[in-house]
Protein backbone atom coordinates (compact mmCIF):
# COMPACT_ATOMS: atom_id res chain seq x y z
CA UNK A 1 0.00 0.00 0.00
CA UNK A 2 2.81 2.38 0.89
CA UNK A 3 4.19 2.06 -2.65
CA UNK A 4 0.85 2.93 -4.27
CA UNK A 5 1.63 6.65 -4.53
CA UNK A 6 5.06 5.90 -5.97
CA UNK A 7 3.61 3.48 -8.51
CA UNK A 8 0.91 5.96 -9.55
CA UNK A 9 3.50 8.71 -10.01
CA UNK A 10 5.72 6.37 -12.05
CA UNK A 11 2.82 5.31 -14.28
CA UNK A 12 1.81 8.94 -14.81
CA UNK A 13 5.37 9.80 -15.85
CA UNK A 14 5.50 6.88 -18.30
CA UNK A 15 2.13 7.87 -19.77
CA UNK A 16 3.26 11.45 -20.31
CA UNK A 17 6.47 10.28 -22.03
CA UNK A 18 4.57 7.90 -24.30
CA UNK A 19 2.06 10.60 -25.19
CA UNK A 20 4.82 13.07 -26.07
CA UNK A 21 6.63 10.49 -28.20
CA UNK A 22 3.47 9.46 -30.02
CA UNK A 23 2.82 13.02 -31.13
CA UNK A 24 5.99 13.01 -33.28
CA UNK A 25 6.96 16.05 -35.30
CA UNK A 26 4.52 18.90 -35.46
CA UNK A 27 2.21 18.96 -38.46
CA UNK A 28 2.74 21.39 -41.30
CA UNK A 29 0.02 23.65 -39.89
CA UNK A 30 2.22 24.40 -36.86
CA UNK A 31 5.61 24.69 -38.55
CA UNK A 32 5.52 28.43 -37.90
CA UNK A 33 5.72 27.80 -34.14
CA UNK A 34 8.85 25.64 -34.38
CA UNK A 35 12.41 26.87 -34.03
CA UNK A 36 15.20 26.39 -36.55
CA UNK A 37 16.69 23.59 -34.47
CA UNK A 38 13.30 21.83 -34.40
CA UNK A 39 13.03 21.89 -38.19
CA UNK A 40 16.65 21.36 -39.27
CA UNK A 41 17.20 17.98 -40.89
CA UNK A 42 13.57 16.85 -40.52
CA UNK A 43 12.28 17.79 -43.98
CA UNK A 44 9.44 19.84 -42.47
CA UNK A 45 10.68 22.96 -44.27
CA UNK A 46 9.82 21.19 -47.52
CA UNK A 47 6.19 20.67 -46.47
CA UNK A 48 3.30 22.95 -47.34
CA UNK A 49 0.76 23.93 -44.67
CA UNK A 50 -2.39 21.83 -44.67
CA UNK A 51 -6.00 22.75 -43.98
CA UNK A 52 -8.37 20.61 -41.97
CA UNK A 53 -11.45 19.31 -43.73
CA UNK A 54 -13.99 22.11 -43.95
CA UNK A 55 -17.60 22.32 -45.01
CA UNK A 56 -18.91 24.18 -48.00
CA UNK A 57 -17.96 27.80 -48.13
CA UNK A 58 -16.02 30.37 -50.10
CA UNK A 59 -13.65 33.29 -49.79
CA UNK A 60 -15.74 36.25 -51.03
CA UNK A 61 -14.08 38.60 -53.51
CA UNK A 62 -15.61 41.85 -54.74
CA UNK A 63 -14.95 43.18 -58.26
CA UNK A 64 -12.99 46.41 -58.21
CA UNK A 65 -11.13 45.68 -54.99
CA UNK A 66 -7.45 44.81 -54.92
CA UNK A 67 -6.42 41.43 -53.56
CA UNK A 68 -3.28 39.34 -53.51
CA UNK A 69 -2.43 35.72 -52.92
CA UNK A 70 0.37 35.32 -50.39
CA UNK A 71 2.29 32.39 -48.92
CA UNK A 72 1.49 30.27 -51.96
CA UNK A 73 3.24 26.93 -51.52
CA UNK A 74 3.46 24.11 -54.06
CA UNK A 75 4.76 20.74 -52.85
CA UNK A 76 5.48 18.09 -55.52
CA UNK A 77 4.51 14.54 -54.62
CA UNK A 78 4.76 12.66 -57.95
CA UNK A 79 6.98 13.05 -61.02
CA UNK A 80 6.54 11.74 -64.55
CA UNK A 81 8.71 12.01 -67.68
CA UNK A 82 7.42 11.43 -71.20
CA UNK A 83 9.53 8.85 -72.98
CA UNK A 84 9.70 8.80 -76.76
CA UNK A 85 8.20 6.03 -78.89
CA UNK A 86 10.23 2.85 -78.87
CA UNK A 87 9.70 -0.82 -79.56
CA UNK A 88 6.02 -1.78 -79.61
CA UNK A 89 4.75 1.47 -78.13
CA UNK A 90 2.59 3.42 -80.54
CA UNK A 91 2.79 6.73 -78.72
CA UNK A 92 4.88 8.41 -76.06
CA UNK A 93 3.97 7.61 -72.47
CA UNK A 94 4.60 9.32 -69.16
CA UNK A 95 6.74 7.13 -66.91
CA UNK A 96 6.80 7.62 -63.15
CA UNK A 97 10.17 8.55 -61.68
CA UNK A 98 11.64 9.14 -58.26
CA UNK A 99 13.30 12.39 -57.17
CA UNK A 100 17.00 12.36 -56.40
CA UNK A 101 16.72 15.82 -54.84
CA UNK A 102 16.04 15.78 -51.10
CA UNK A 103 14.20 18.38 -49.01
CA UNK A 104 14.48 21.19 -51.58
CA UNK A 105 11.67 20.58 -54.04
CA UNK A 106 8.90 22.86 -52.75
CA UNK A 107 8.10 26.37 -53.96
CA UNK A 108 7.20 28.64 -51.06
CA UNK A 109 6.27 32.21 -50.12
CA UNK A 110 5.10 32.89 -53.67
CA UNK A 111 2.85 35.91 -53.96
CA UNK A 112 1.10 37.95 -56.61
CA UNK A 113 -1.90 40.05 -57.55
CA UNK A 114 -5.40 38.56 -57.62
CA UNK A 115 -7.93 40.51 -59.67
CA UNK A 116 -11.67 40.03 -60.18
CA UNK A 117 -13.48 41.36 -63.24
CA UNK A 118 -17.16 42.20 -63.55
CA UNK A 119 -17.93 38.72 -64.91
CA UNK A 120 -16.46 37.08 -61.81
CA UNK A 121 -13.33 35.77 -63.52
CA UNK A 122 -10.29 35.55 -61.25
CA UNK A 123 -6.77 36.24 -62.50
CA UNK A 124 -3.66 35.50 -60.46
CA UNK A 125 -0.39 37.09 -61.62
CA UNK A 126 2.76 35.76 -59.93
CA UNK A 127 5.25 38.41 -58.85
CA UNK A 128 7.87 37.06 -56.45
CA UNK A 129 8.89 34.45 -53.92
CA UNK A 130 10.92 31.24 -53.79
CA UNK A 131 9.49 30.42 -57.20
CA UNK A 132 11.99 27.91 -58.61
CA UNK A 133 13.73 24.73 -57.48
CA UNK A 134 16.24 22.58 -59.42
CA UNK A 135 15.13 18.94 -59.28
CA UNK A 136 16.49 15.73 -60.78
CA UNK A 137 14.23 12.74 -61.46
CA UNK A 138 15.40 9.21 -62.21
CA UNK A 139 13.32 6.74 -64.23
CA UNK A 140 13.26 2.96 -63.57
CA UNK A 141 15.77 2.39 -66.39
CA UNK A 142 18.31 4.66 -64.73
CA UNK A 143 17.89 7.72 -66.99
CA UNK A 144 18.16 10.98 -65.08
CA UNK A 145 16.30 14.16 -66.05
CA UNK A 146 17.18 17.46 -64.36
CA UNK A 147 14.62 20.26 -64.63
CA UNK A 148 13.81 23.60 -63.02
CA UNK A 149 10.45 23.34 -61.26
CA UNK A 150 9.00 26.85 -61.27
CA UNK A 151 5.96 29.10 -61.68
CA UNK A 152 7.78 32.24 -62.81
CA UNK A 153 5.54 34.83 -64.47
CA UNK A 154 2.51 32.61 -63.97
CA UNK A 155 -0.79 34.08 -65.13
CA UNK A 156 -3.61 31.76 -64.05
CA UNK A 157 -7.33 32.36 -64.45
CA UNK A 158 -10.43 30.82 -62.92
CA UNK A 159 -13.75 31.28 -64.70
CA UNK A 160 -17.25 31.20 -63.23
CA UNK A 161 -16.07 32.29 -59.79
CA UNK A 162 -18.71 34.87 -58.96
CA UNK A 163 -18.81 33.66 -55.36
CA UNK A 164 -15.06 34.02 -54.95
CA UNK A 165 -12.69 31.14 -54.24
CA UNK A 166 -14.58 27.97 -53.39
CA UNK A 167 -14.06 24.23 -53.57
CA UNK A 168 -15.12 24.34 -57.23
CA UNK A 169 -12.50 26.91 -58.25
CA UNK A 170 -9.85 25.78 -60.74
CA UNK A 171 -6.92 28.04 -61.59
CA UNK A 172 -5.21 27.32 -64.90
CA UNK A 173 -2.47 29.17 -66.73
CA UNK A 174 0.98 29.33 -68.31
CA UNK A 175 4.38 30.28 -66.92
CA UNK A 176 8.01 30.62 -68.02
CA UNK A 177 10.71 28.02 -67.37
CA UNK A 178 14.23 29.54 -67.29
CA UNK A 179 17.33 27.57 -68.17
CA UNK A 180 18.39 24.96 -65.63
CA UNK A 181 22.00 26.12 -66.07
CA UNK A 182 23.21 29.69 -65.55
CA UNK A 183 25.35 31.66 -67.99
CA UNK A 184 28.59 30.96 -66.09
CA UNK A 185 28.15 27.19 -66.10
CA UNK A 186 30.88 25.22 -67.90
CA UNK A 187 30.24 21.81 -69.43
CA UNK A 188 32.76 18.92 -69.11
CA UNK A 189 34.73 20.35 -72.07
CA UNK A 190 34.89 23.83 -70.47
CA UNK A 191 32.38 25.37 -72.88
CA UNK A 192 29.98 28.00 -71.58
CA UNK A 193 27.73 30.91 -72.49
CA UNK A 194 29.72 33.78 -70.98
CA UNK A 195 32.88 31.95 -69.88
CA UNK A 196 35.11 29.12 -71.03
CA UNK A 197 35.94 27.94 -74.54
CA UNK A 198 33.80 28.39 -77.64
CA UNK A 199 34.44 24.83 -78.79
CA UNK A 200 35.73 21.51 -77.53
CA UNK A 201 39.48 21.93 -76.98
CA UNK A 202 40.18 18.32 -77.89
CA UNK A 203 38.63 18.69 -81.36
CA UNK A 204 39.74 22.05 -82.81
CA UNK A 205 39.67 20.89 -86.49
CA UNK A 206 36.04 19.79 -86.11
CA UNK A 207 34.83 22.71 -84.02
CA UNK A 208 32.83 24.22 -86.88
CA UNK A 209 31.12 21.02 -88.00
CA UNK A 210 27.34 21.15 -87.97
CA UNK A 211 26.84 18.23 -85.59
CA UNK A 212 28.82 20.05 -82.90
CA UNK A 213 27.13 23.42 -83.32
CA UNK A 214 24.47 22.79 -80.68
CA UNK A 215 27.10 21.69 -78.18
CA UNK A 216 29.49 24.56 -78.90
CA UNK A 217 27.01 27.44 -79.04
CA UNK A 218 25.45 27.68 -75.57
CA UNK A 219 22.08 29.38 -75.21
CA UNK A 220 19.91 30.45 -72.27
CA UNK A 221 16.78 28.60 -73.34
CA UNK A 222 13.47 29.70 -71.79
CA UNK A 223 10.63 27.19 -72.06
CA UNK A 224 6.91 27.31 -71.43
CA UNK A 225 5.01 25.50 -68.70
CA UNK A 226 1.34 24.97 -67.90
CA UNK A 227 -0.27 24.40 -64.51
CA UNK A 228 -3.74 23.52 -63.28
CA UNK A 229 -4.66 24.02 -59.62
CA UNK A 230 -7.88 22.56 -58.22
CA UNK A 231 -9.05 24.04 -54.92
CA UNK A 232 -10.30 21.32 -52.55
CA UNK A 233 -10.38 23.03 -49.13
CA UNK A 234 -11.37 26.55 -48.11
CA UNK A 235 -11.35 28.41 -44.81
CA UNK A 236 -13.48 31.49 -45.36
CA UNK A 237 -12.59 32.91 -41.95
CA UNK A 238 -8.84 33.07 -42.54
CA UNK A 239 -8.80 33.36 -46.35
CA UNK A 240 -6.81 30.13 -46.69
CA UNK A 241 -7.32 27.60 -49.45
CA UNK A 242 -5.59 24.40 -50.52
CA UNK A 243 -5.84 21.67 -53.12
CA UNK A 244 -3.92 19.74 -55.75
CA UNK A 245 -2.00 20.79 -58.85
CA UNK A 246 -0.67 19.30 -62.08
CA UNK A 247 2.17 21.08 -63.90
CA UNK A 248 3.70 20.23 -67.27
CA UNK A 249 6.98 21.76 -68.41
CA UNK A 250 10.22 20.95 -70.27
CA UNK A 251 13.31 19.45 -68.70
CA UNK A 252 16.86 20.79 -68.95
CA UNK A 253 18.29 21.38 -72.45
CA UNK A 254 21.94 21.53 -71.35
CA UNK A 255 22.14 25.15 -72.57
CA UNK A 256 20.54 24.26 -75.90
CA UNK A 257 22.69 21.19 -76.52
CA UNK A 258 19.84 18.66 -76.43
CA UNK A 259 16.11 18.43 -76.85
CA UNK A 260 14.12 18.74 -73.61
CA UNK A 261 11.80 16.02 -72.34
CA UNK A 262 8.28 16.70 -71.16
CA UNK A 263 8.00 16.54 -67.38
CA UNK A 264 4.74 16.30 -65.43
CA UNK A 265 4.67 17.22 -61.73
CA UNK A 266 1.72 16.46 -59.44
CA UNK A 267 1.36 17.67 -55.88
CA UNK A 268 -0.50 19.74 -53.32
CA UNK A 269 -0.64 23.49 -52.76
CA UNK A 270 -1.64 26.03 -50.14
CA UNK A 271 -2.31 29.75 -50.31
CA UNK A 272 -3.94 32.66 -48.54
CA UNK A 273 -5.92 35.61 -49.90
CA UNK A 274 -5.66 39.05 -48.38
CA UNK A 275 -6.95 42.46 -49.37
CA UNK A 276 -4.33 45.02 -50.36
Amino acid sequence: MRYRALIIAFLALCLSVLTACSEGPASATTVGTLTYDDIRGTGLANKCPQLEETGRGSIPLEPGKSYEIVELCLEPTNYFVKEEESGKRIQSDYVAGKPLTRYTTTLDQVRGLLSVNSAGQLTFTEEEGFDFQPITVQLPGGEQYPFLFTVKQLVATAADSAEGISRSTDFEGDYKVPSYRTSNFLDPKARGLTAGYSSAVALPPKADESELTKENIKRFVVGDGHISMQVAKVNSGTGEFAGTFVAEQPSDTDMGGKEPADVKVKGIFYGRVQEQ
